[in-house]
């Protein structure tokens, strides 16, 4: 259990540094593309189309597929292609547009509350003091870095509000659907289902024409960036896979080191004022770091990817 629970933590870790890499280049990409709906929904095309060849090409290696066994575990799988691989998507694209994205980034990384007052009483899971210090951590440390938040929402800061959450109604579904079929089918479905809706969804707003006439410096930020969300999710589901979900969750948090070291060694951005709250952010997933790798209690089983 402690073995699986560590496996859950390191690819928990990779997982954050890869979404600090595509929250840095997602900016240059749908500003690159024109359209933020558009581009997302060729982006998880692209992803989709990944995670499926390397589940193809992956069987020896584990990579595989786990067939459902009943139309409960169907509809949970359709379930969560909507409420995680298409909806928040748009909402959080079409969010960001409007809102500003120090709290927009602030918004979507209070994930970590949402999963964890749904993970206790919905997957049983178990919270110990060291998780509310971490987490205080984490929170605080964003709130830091964005500036300071505000009360006052307007329509952009809601869609990514609506978008957070429904991100974290998925990560209990998923949690659920792990414990009986491969990581690799719940993240096949989320985003092979999630992007059906979003093509019908361009179709529906007359922009499917955009996805068929990219040029070559709109197909060079799709491709790099779909690969990059296909590696997200493949290592996303592993690690929920094995731990708990709010301390998966958690670490994602940490993506903001890696997106504030590459703002540093790309744009110029100094981290001189936030390293105070980067130290925040790193003092909280390290504590939670040692609380995973050495629980202190047993935690309710997992599914092996």
């Amino acid at each position: 259990m402690t073995s699986t629970r560590r496996a859950g933590l390191l690819l928990a870790l990779t997982t954050a540094a890869i979404s600090g890499v595509a929250i840095f280049l997602n900016g240059y990409g749908v500003r690159a593309f024109g359209n933020a709906s558009a581009y997302t929904t060729a982006k998880n095309l692209v992803a989709a189309v990944v995670l499926l060849a390397v589940v193809a090409l992956g069987g020896r290696a584990g990579a595989r597929l786990t067939r459902p066994t009943g139309a409960r575990q169907w509809l949970v799988l359709l379930v969560i292609g909507v409420v995680g691989g298409s909806v928040p998507f748009l909402l959080f694209f079409e969010g960001l547009a409007r809102a500003s994205s120090a709290q927009s980034a602030f918004i979507h990384k209070t994930l970590v509350v949402w999963v964890a007052a749904l993970a206790v009483p919905l997957l049983g899971e178990k919270l110990s003091g060291a998780h509310g210090v971490a987490i205080a951590l984490l929170v605080g440390g964003q709130i830091g870095l964005v500036g300071g938040v505000t009360t006052s929402l307007g329509s952009g800061e809601m869609m990514i509000v609506a978008a957070t959450l429904l991100w974290s109604v998925e990560v209990v579904l998923a949690k659920k659907m792990l414990a009986g079929m491969s990581s690799w089918t719940v993240g096949v479905a989320r985003l092979g289902i999630g992007s059906v809706v979003l093509v019908a969804w361009a179709i529906v707003r007359g922009q499917a024409g955009l996805l068929v006439s990219m040029d070559s410096a709109q197909w060079g930020w799709v491709l790099l960036t779909g690969v990059i969300l296909a590696a997200y999710v493949g290592t996303w589901f592993a690690a929920l896979a094995r731990a708990q979900a709010v301390d998966v969750t958690a670490v994602l948090v940490l993506a903001a080191l890696v997106t504030a070291a590459l703002s540093a060694a790309v744009d110029g951005v100094a981290p001189g004022p936030q390293l105070g709250w980067l130290a925040m952010l790193v003092a909280g997933g390290g504590l939670l770091a040692w609380r995973t790798w050495h629980p202190a209690d047993v935690v309710p089983g997992a599914a092996a990817a």
